[in-house]
């Protein structure tokens, strides 16, 4: 909305819709602009034009004619070959924010038309996506939910319409599989847990507490078992009655929380950490530093998304290992796995990431442009890697 001046009121403007606007309009007709020119003539961050490119590219404002060179569309629509529905998990993690950037790029370059959803980390909204996704026809659901209570229903609620599915990271009856080997994730983290133990406190451990997501189900909490396999494994003397449960909810607050509690009853010495996945390790790191017991724990993590790899690059950090999954591939093989479904081609029932240990001593040869990222800026990772 305008003032009567004629100029744009402040009040009824939404940033990123004017600075989407601005892009738009400092293409010429038939013009080529790379991502430094579009971001120096909007004034613009680069990590900032970028994302808004990326959008307006799968939208069909823009043309991507090459990596990080763009063009505009002279007003034709494009044209898709197949619509698909992808609900995500949520937009409060990076790692969540990343798989999405990365179907969404991914899809656009398939010539697929993404119904994009967000289910909220809820599994009510993740009920409610599905039934859009049904009233919408799409021609395939690509689905990120946590909820082990609501797959079910979800699951069901598709195959009923006729409708192909692939779950992303949580198992859904029915549906074909991309995601984590959370056992194999977790016996490799527990694995660098106990080498740091063995290095650091002569294998000498008096308690384990594993951070838990129990309504995500006993898959995901095989990551928790894995972990104590590799404590195992290594000769760590780890005790049932040491080890201890604790539901995270694999978020950061929630994990914070229960670890402060469970420090106010615990006098160990030697606690090893383990949790679901980098919020709810790093939550349950600040809690021993709140308390002032940061050496007394070593802890690893699952995902390795950036908020963890800044975390173990500092000096003294206790975050000794993450495992990576590389949410920011997950878009080439959930697309090309898609595709080859609805095209009538045969894909296994199950395919798996492809995990590596990242640690200090590797990290910066894994992800070289961390750098370049502003604290904060999380979601300029995918540019990061272009």
């Amino acid at each position: 909305m305008r003032a009567k001046n004629g100029h744009r009121d402040p009040a009824y403007s939404t940033r990123s819709v004017v600075r989407a606007c601005e892009i738009l309009k400092c293409f010429k007709r038939n013009e080529e602009l790379g991502l430094d020119e579009v971001a120096a003539r909007c004034q613009l961050s680069k990590p900032t034009a970028y994302r808004l490119l990326r959008t307006l590219v799968e939208c069909g404002m823009l043309k991507s004619l090459a990596k990080n060179v763009y063009s505009s569309t002279g007003g034709q629509s494009l044209q898709w070959k197949f619509r698909f529905g992808y609900a995500s998990q949520t937009e409060e993690f990076s790692f969540s924010r990343l798989v999405s950037d990365s179907i969404r790029s991914c899809a656009y370059e398939a010539g697929v038309e993404l119904l994009v959803l967000d289910n909220c980390y809820s599994s009510k909204i993740a009920i409610r996506n599905a039934e859009t996704f049904v009233r919408e026809q799409v021609d395939l659901v690509i689905e990120f939910q946590t909820s082990l209570e609501s797959s079910s229903f979800v699951a069901s609620r598709i195959e009923e319409a006729g409708i192909p599915l692939i779950a992303i990271d949580i198992p859904h009856p029915g549906a074909d599989y991309f995601g984590a080997n959370n056992y194999r994730a977790g016996l490799l983290g527990g694995q660098a847990l106990a080498q740091a133990c063995i290095r650091q406190w002569d294998s000498k451990v008096d308690e384990v507490v594993l951070l838990d997501l129990p309504m995500a189900g006993p898959l995901v909490r095989s990551r928790l078992s894995g972990m104590l396999a590799g404590l195992r494994e290594l000769r760590l003397n780890v005790r049932d009655e040491s080890v201890h449960f604790i539901d995270g909810n694999g978020r950061f607050e929630k994990s914070w929380d229960v670890m402060r509690r469970y420090l106010r009853r615990s006098r160990s010495t030697r606690t090893l950490v383990g949790a679901v996945n980098d919020p709810s390790c790093l939550g349950a790191l600040r809690a021993f530093e709140e308390a002032g017991r940061a050496e007394q724990c070593l802890a690893v993590s699952q995902n390795a998304c950036i908020e963890a790899r800044r975390e173990m690059r500092q000096p003294k950090s206790r975050l000794v290992a993450s495992v990576g999954f590389f949410p920011e591939r997950y878009g080439e093989t959930v697309i090309a796995l898609a595709l080859d479904k609805i095209q009538g081609g045969h894909i296994p029932s199950a395919t798996f990431v492809k995990h590596q240990v990242i640690t200090v001593e590797n990290v910066d040869k894994l992800y070289p442009n961390d750098k370049l990222i502003p604290n904060g800026d999380c979601d300029s990772l995918l540019w990061s890697q272009h």
